[in-house]
């Protein structure tokens, strides 16, 4: 269940909402999670707009893209590293109207230790997270939850 910031000078997105959206999106498809509303509803980006100037490279440029995605521990693969980065990279530049943009984007994957995840006020192991799921895909589904 990531959670995705993305930093950049206001005014960059001209539809943050939907930016939101999108990444969020992109990020549960790549980590190929199941479609589940414990999934769907955890799942969120967030987009910080930075004042002009609170923002710099060493030369003074300012013109650039922060994503950090944070999932638990061993959600992201090789593969799924790549393709995440390459995927909210272009999303962001879509998102600007920006194709020079992928140049100033810059994608930090961040992993959550087993066991730092709160959600519902607990801090869950990923099995304790994997169990939850599982619940909850049979209880949609009626079944009685497999272990």
């Amino acid at each position: 269940m990531p959670m995705i910031d993305v930093y950049a000078t206001t005014g960059t997105f001209a539809d943050k909402h939907q930016l939101a959206v999108d990444l969020a999106s992109t990020v549960m498809r790549v980590e190929q999670v199941p479609d589940i509303p414990m999934f769907r509803k955890n799942t969120a980006a967030f987009i910080h707009e930075l004042p002009e100037g609170d923002l710099s490279n060493v030369d003074g440029d300012s013109n650039y893209v922060r994503v950090q995605v944070l999932t638990n521990a061993g959600a992201l693969n090789r593969e799924k590293q790549l393709a995440l980065v390459e995927q909210l990279t272009a999303l962001v530049a879509t998102a600007a109207a920006d194709p020079t943009l992928p140049d100033r984007t810059w994608v930090l994957l961040t992993e959550a230790p087993d066991g730092g995840w709160g959600l519902n006020g607990h801090a869950n192991t990923n099995e304790e997270l994997i169990a939850a799921a599982r619940a909850q895909i049979a209880s949609l589904q009626g079944q009685t939850p497999q272990a």
